[in-house]
């Protein structure tokens, strides 16, 4: 059972999603303070508000806080937006990345073929050539 569970956790799916939840985390980190430090001063110093929870609606006893709900739609559109500006980066990135293909080198035992099949090519030309020129060009 241990070496079943080492088999699974070892496996490239489970990793991936590791490395996922911990880039997840981390650029959550980067979200919020770009969130807190940038943008939510800069709606504090057009509105005067720098959120919007406090906002609620009374109903007899019961006070119906939409602000919070309000705040959630705002919250997930800026961290909708910041994904898109930092994945469309990404794919522009890749996009360079996948037209300027890298030239391998050719290996040595290719290159040797290469330069065999070249230079018979080049002796197979010059053979027919002087086999053509002993022909005779008009008739006597």
């Amino acid at each position: 059972m241990l070496q079943e569970f080492k088999e699974f956790i070892m496996r490239g799916n489970v990793m991936d999603l590791a490395v996922g939840v911990v880039m997840g985390s981390a650029f959550t980190a980067i979200v919020n303070a770009l969130v807190d430090h940038i943008i939510t001063p800069i709606i504090t110093a057009l509105t005067g508000n720098a959120s919007v929870d406090d906002l609620f609606i009374q109903v007899g006893a019961a006070e119906l806080r939409y602000g919070l709900f309000l705040q959630a739609i705002i919250d997930f559109l800026i961290i909708g937006a910041v994904l898109f500006v930092a994945i469309k980066a990404m794919n522009k990135v890749m996009r360079k990345k996948e037209e300027e293909p890298e030239e391998e080198p050719i290996p040595v035992t290719e290159q040797y073929l290469k330069d065999i099949r070249d230079a018979l090519v080049e002796q197979n030309q010059s053979t027919k050539l002087d086999a053509t020129d002993d022909w005779p060009t008009h008739i006597e």
